[in-house]
């Protein structure tokens, strides 16, 4: 019996790692980046105070930048792609867009 898995279950991403959008999702990186270098950068004029701005960044980025960056791949592909499974092999096909008048277009 074949499967569907969309991205759009009751509003959830289906991800951890996903944002609600690319622009929210950019703006985390740059607090969380910006957060990590500072913290290290300004240590010769500030002290190791700075240091305090390093778990900033770890919660900006959700944990690692890793974890940043295939959210943002997440994020961008979302609504784009759907899995379908059928006896035990999945494969990632385009997903079918709604258009005004009802009719699916890819």
């Amino acid at each position: 019996m074949p499967t569907t898995d969309t991205a759009t279950h009751s509003g959830s991403s289906g991800s951890g790692f996903a944002s609600a959008s690319v622009p929210r999702h950019l703006a985390r990186g740059a607090v969380g980046f910006g957060s990590l270098i500072a913290a290290f950068a300004l240590i010769p004029v500030f002290g190791p105070a700075t240091l305090l701005l390093a778990p900033v960044g770890v919660v900006a980025l959700r944990g690692c930048p890793m974890c940043w960056a295939i959210g943002l791949a997440e994020t961008v592909s979302r609504g784009r792609l759907r899995r379908e499974c059928t006896d035990g092999r999945c494969e990632l096909k385009p997903a079918v867009r709604k258009s005004w008048a009802g009719e699916g277009i890819s």
